[in-house]
């Protein structure tokens, strides 16, 4: 007798589970700030990976793919004169992302989020052609991560959706933050839950 494969048995929008699916739980947020999620490819097709939710969750949001050869990743279409673009960089020589550095230039925010662990985002944020226009900005000190499924070496590292939720309580409100990290912990419960480590309740 065959064995359903792992992605027969995941939600298609939410990737998590299909007896543990959280899209009833998804929030919409249609706002000014324009989420753009950077993916390379492999890490796409990962059920591990938190960004995609974010989008379902982020009306004026959407995924771009690099990695391929044959399809070179060019953010270039970005820059346009009435938006700000914004690259979330985990690195600590570049400026904190705040409401008085936003104060400074008025214009609606793109923000440019590179998924990835620490490594990996820090050399798209610096890689990723298109964005000389870009600023690049991070995140003021946080509480740890609550997304125990992948290995963080560096302590400030966040999981993708951890990351964009604390981006958007500053750019947009902290009623958005808080909504969007509801819907974060509940996946974490659920995920904790689908692994056997504890019994959480859903």
């Amino acid at each position: 007798m065959g064995t359903r494969s792992k992605r027969s048995e995941r939600c298609p929008r939410c990737r998590m589970h299909a007896h543990l699916c959280v899209c009833p739980s998804i929030p919409r947020y249609d706002l000014e700030t324009r989420l753009v999620l950077v993916m390379h490819h492999r890490e796409e097709i990962k059920p591990t990976a938190t960004g995609p939710l974010a989008l379902e969750a982020l009306a004026n949001s959407e995924l771009r793919i690099h990695g391929h050869r044959d399809r070179p990743l060019d953010l270039s279409d970005l820059e346009v004169p009435e938006r700000r673009t914004l690259i979330l960089y985990p690195g600590d020589d570049v400026p904190i992302l705040s409401r008085d550095f936003l104060e400074k230039d008025p214009r609606p925010v793109t923000l440019v989020v590179p998924d990835g662990n620490w490594r990996q985002a820090s050399r798209m944020g610096r890689r990723i052609p298109g964005l000389d226009h870009a600023e690049m900005v991070r995140l003021p000190e946080g509480p740890p991560t609550r997304w125990g499924i992948r290995r963080e070496h560096h302590p400030e590292g966040l999981a993708t959706f951890e990351a964009i939720a604390r981006a958007f309580g500053i750019i947009e409100s902290p009623d958005v933050q808080a909504g969007l990290e509801e819907l974060f912990d509940l996946m974490v419960r659920r995920t904790i839950q689908a692994r056997g480590r504890a019994g959480v309740p859903s």
